[in-house]
């Protein structure tokens, strides 16, 4: 239900429908009128609707938003609980510097008195610096006066560079921490004096971009092999210009890229999706189910909103609620079982549950009648966001509760979201990409990185490591 200024815009749209049903005096012409507006208005107060709880809008836009974590109220006190294996600073049995504190004997009693030993508190600290390292290589010359000369190490190709541990930290902060380079630049020479201009930090992104070819081939043979996979596409901002950021992963490999599309021909030349045959988990783009060699599960998150939105703005459809709590039922249930998953008997009682709802939306939402004087309809018949999803929700019924029978397939497509999330943060900090080789190179540093966090490695160890000229040995165990 729709309001604006105390005013049910839902009702208001609904009242003024039946009764233009009801005149049949008023001419074809402005009958069609009419109906158009009438499209208009609902569209809009859709749109007037919308929030976080009913639609993919981020929480940022809700207006007066409060703070809904969605779980319910427990009798623990705040803090954390019995068994929690928590975080806290340990002593180190080697300390850098030993500062010892001598008692001043002046304000002791007067007395003798011998060492026993000590107290100790530590105080764990960082200190940044600069660490400048000269290779020295010797210089031989024979009797004839020809010189020989020691080589350098590998890498080591000009009178003065920057180091290793320098590239990776710079790649670090522009592509994980999502910090614009000038903001980096800044950083090093006010807290390191060392003076590194845009061009090098963006030089050392393109080095670790040319760095990861191999993992780039690694990462979608890994995913095209995987049992289950994750897709998701959202739009970002190049140059002004909206192009299509892909992503495919699970729980250990990360894969995004660029492309001007957002349909099949992206997909089909990123080449991931084409070839693989597992369980893929999406929302519903249809595209995706354009690959058919391999099985579909959708995210019931995003139908759980819908649902939501469905109840907010029609009171007399009762068969949204239905399906929402069912739906959630369904997961407690199955997050419940010991396998994470549902025998036939179980999984049949709950799949007879989800027709009977649907049932009652097919009931509460019947299709609208055919136009009089009209036969043959051309095109598509005229539905409403609210009948279409519930057709999705009957025609996608095992896919949409393939979660309760299958324990791989997880409830929602979260993991590939939260892979993409931090892409739209970089676009709130930065506005854009300035062209598609920056974009092209925050894919793919930013895919080794998300890849190398799931092995349990940090990013700097991967930067570092990459920058040696080498992938981290986790990525080639099975």
């Amino acid at each position: 239900m729709v309001k604006a200024d105390k005013i049910n815009i839902t009702e208001t749209v609904d009242s003024a429908r039946k009764l233009l049903e009801e005149d049949q005096q008023i001419s074809p012409a402005l009958r069609a009128m009419f109906e158009m507006l009438l499209m208009i208005i609902g569209l809009l107060a859709g749109k007037l609707g919308l929030n976080s709880q009913n639609s993919s809008k981020p929480p940022s836009t809700d207006p007066n938003r409060k703070k809904n974590t969605g779980r319910e109220k427990g009798t623990n006190k705040p803090g954390g609980q019995p068994g929690r294996v928590g975080t806290h600073l340990e002593k180190e049995d080697n300390p850098d510097t030993i500062i010892p504190i001598k008692l001043d004997k002046r304000h002791l009693p007067k007395g003798k008195y011998r060492d026993v030993g000590f107290e100790s508190r530590q105080v764990i600290d960082i200190e940044i610096s600069r660490i400048v390292t000269e290779y020295r290589a010797q210089i031989l010359e024979d009797e004839q006066g020809k010189r020989y000369v020691a080589s350098f190490p590998k890498g080591i190709s000009r009178p003065i560079q920057y180091g290793q541990s320098i590239k990776a930290h710079t790649v670090y902060l522009s592509q994980f921490q999502l910090i614009p380079y000038e903001r980096v630049a800044d950083y090093f020479i006010n807290e390191a004096s060392i003076p590194i201009s845009v061009g090098s930090l963006f030089n050392f992104n393109k080095e670790a971009y040319d760095l990861l070819e191999e993992f780039d081939a690694l990462a979608k043979q890994k995913l095209i092999k995987a049992t289950l996979a994750h897709a998701d596409e959202t739009g970002i901002n190049v140059n002004g210009k909206r192009i299509w950021l892909h992503t495919v992963s699970n729980e250990e490999w990360t894969y995004f890229s660029p492309h001007q599309k957002r349909g099949n021909e992206a997909m089909n030349e990123i080449g991931i999706l084409p070839h693989f045959s597992g369980r893929l988990i999406h929302d519903h783009w249809k595209p995706y189910y354009t690959y058919q060699q391999c099985q579909h599960a959708l995210c019931n998150a995003h139908h759980l909103r819908e649902l939501q939105w469905v109840i907010d703005n029609h009171e007399s459809y009762t068969w949204a609620k239905s399906m929402r709590d069912l739906l959630l039922e369904i997961n407690k249930a199955v997050n419940e079982t010991d396998n994470n998953c549902f025998d036939n008997v179980t999984a049949d009682a709950y799949r007879s549950r989800f027709r009977q709802v649907i049932q009652t939306g097919e009931i509460e939402m019947p299709l609208p009648p055919p136009e009089p004087n009209q036969s043959k309809k051309k095109g598509r018949e005229k539905k409403t966001k609210e009948r279409n999803l519930l057709e999705r929700l009957r025609n996608f019924e095992q896919d949409v509760l393939r979660f309760m029978v299958e324990k791989e397939v997880p409830f929602t497509n979260n993991r590939g979201e939260n892979d993409i999330r931090m892409t739209k943060v970089q676009q709130k900090i930065s506005g854009c990409f300035k062209s598609m080789e920056g974009a092209k190179i925050f894919c793919r540093v930013r895919s080794y990185l998300l890849t190398a966090q799931k092995h349990k490695l940090t990013p700097t160890e991967a930067l570092k490591t990459l920058f040696d000229g080498k992938l981290p040995e986790v990525f080639f165990n099975p």
